[in-house]
């Protein structure tokens, strides 16, 4: 009887270490009726380092992560602006730890019957599982399948990316479709997106033109270090985990999504604590260096590029600045049948998608993947955002329950097929056949 008391405290305080950091910290919801007061909120997260959960706009409440330290100067910045707010969770480390509980015993479920492809989607697989799975795809799939390194992170971890092809990618009639999830760590639902697209690609092949007629690049996991670090330390961790950037390293990594080499560091900051953390200069990170390369490996052929998020319920296009490419009303009109198809099959519970420019819709930003695939080129470049889990919102929106995890990559599936036979038959007219 008291060894088992003994082992369970010890779970129980190993449990509240690995959270510690966030003893204190609360989530509030935030209330915007101007893009002003909006505007305001975005930038409280480079002012005393809040963490916005998702942002607020006028008619849509926002969720933000306010340290117990910056409590009280958070709440004397909203009442000064006349900005509504919430305290929806009180202490952030009961809800992580539920988390935990929920993907623990998903994860014994899972050993005990694995999926028909030998990685479950009934809990969320770490970098090592999924970085030998895409080697092994491609040993038991040679014909189709080929993984490939696309280079090192940071701390030297492989950033592997399959490449999806019934002709080795020699066909040059066939545009390519670009996919890739977790350049934000902390956002562990996309992972499922590009695993269930593989699967669908791969071995469970229903829809034999998507395979047939497209060449696909996929990467599951384009940020392992910060992926990682979400793991083992800090479950919220958004970055990559370079140094280097502040003295004595106090403040680390680099949000990636501001990182590329397009209007680089004109809406992020140059804070390096901050979690919009533009870097030293374009491109000055190595996973970035990496995704860039890959995407330009045969870059005329790129038709549309995805860039997997969480959440909130939204398919987003460039520019960041708020002005729109040539053919903006195509990408509009493609974002909103790619949204049209996951609304037709998401859970009741959950929201509507929006579809929109990022700028309009949300805030202005800079270096982003989904601003780079316009500019090498690509005539379809979006961001998803996944939706948060049962539409709950708060932290609920990074926290993962298994129970949707099979659903996320379902359901973002039957968007990515519309964008992507709609990128076939587009790249098909533009090359006259």
């Amino acid at each position: 009887m008291f060894r088992t008391i003994f082992f369970v405290c010890l779970s129980l305080c190993v449990a509240l270490a690995k959270h510690e950091q966030y003893e204190g910290a609360a989530v509030y919801d935030v209330t915007v009726t101007t893009k002003e007061q909006a505007q305001l909120v975005n930038q409280l997260e480079n002012e005393i380092f809040v963490d916005v959960l998702s942002h607020a706009i006028p008619g849509r409440t926002g969720q933000v992560l306010v340290p117990k330290e910056q409590r009280e100067q958070f709440q004397n910045e909203l009442s000064n602006s006349g900005i509504e707010f919430e305290i929806v969770t009180e202490n952030v480390v009961e809800q992580l730890q539920l988390e935990d509980e929920l993907l623990a015993a998903a994860s014994k479920k899972s050993n005990r019957s694995a999926s028909r492809i030998g990685l479950s989607f009934d809990t969320i697989h770490r970098y090592s599982v999924v970085d030998q799975y895409l080697v092994d795809l491609a040993e038991a799939y040679p014909d189709i399948v080929t993984v490939v390194s696309g280079g090192e992170s940071f701390e030297g971890r492989d950033i592997k990316y399959l490449k999806i092809s019934t002709t080795n990618f020699q066909d040059r009639s066939k545009p390519i479709v670009y996919i890739q999830s977790l350049l934000h760590a902390r956002e562990w639902i996309t992972l499922p997106a590009t695993l269930y697209a593989i699967e669908k690609l791969v071995i469970d092949v229903v829809e034999q033109d998507l395979q047939q007629d497209i060449d696909w690049i996929i990467v599951p996991i384009a940020n392992p270090d910060g992926y990682e670090f979400s793991h083992t330390n800090t479950r919220f961790w958004r970055k990559n985990r370079a140094t280097g950037y502040s003295v004595g390293n106090t403040c680390i990594g680099v949000d990636l999504n501001r990182n590329f080499d397009i209007l680089w560091g004109t809406a992020s900051s140059n804070s390096a604590c901050s979690e919009t953390f533009h870097g030293r200069g374009p491109a000055s990170e190595p996973e970035i260096v990496a995704l860039q390369n890959i995407l330009g490996e045969d870059v005329n052929r790129v038709e549309l590029v995805l860039d997997v998020h969480s959440y909130g319920s939204l398919i987003l296009y460039g520019w960041g600045t708020g002005q729109l490419p040539p053919n903006g009303l195509i990408i509009n009109y493609v974002g909103v049948i790619m949204a049209q198809a996951i609304d037709r099959v998401k859970w009741p519970t959950n929201i509507n998608y929006i579809v929109g420019n990022s700028f309009q819709v949300l805030y202005g930003s800079s270096g982003s993947t989904a601003d780079y695939g316009l500019a090498i080129g690509s005539p379809l470049s979006y961001t998803y955002e996944l939706p948060a889990y049962r539409n709950s919102g708060g932290l609920n929106g990074f926290l993962v329950d298994p129970d949707f995890i099979e659903q996320a990559g379902f359901e973002t599936w039957e968007g990515i097929k519309e964008g992507a036979r709609f990128a076939r038959d587009n790249f098909r007219r533009r090359q006259g056949h």
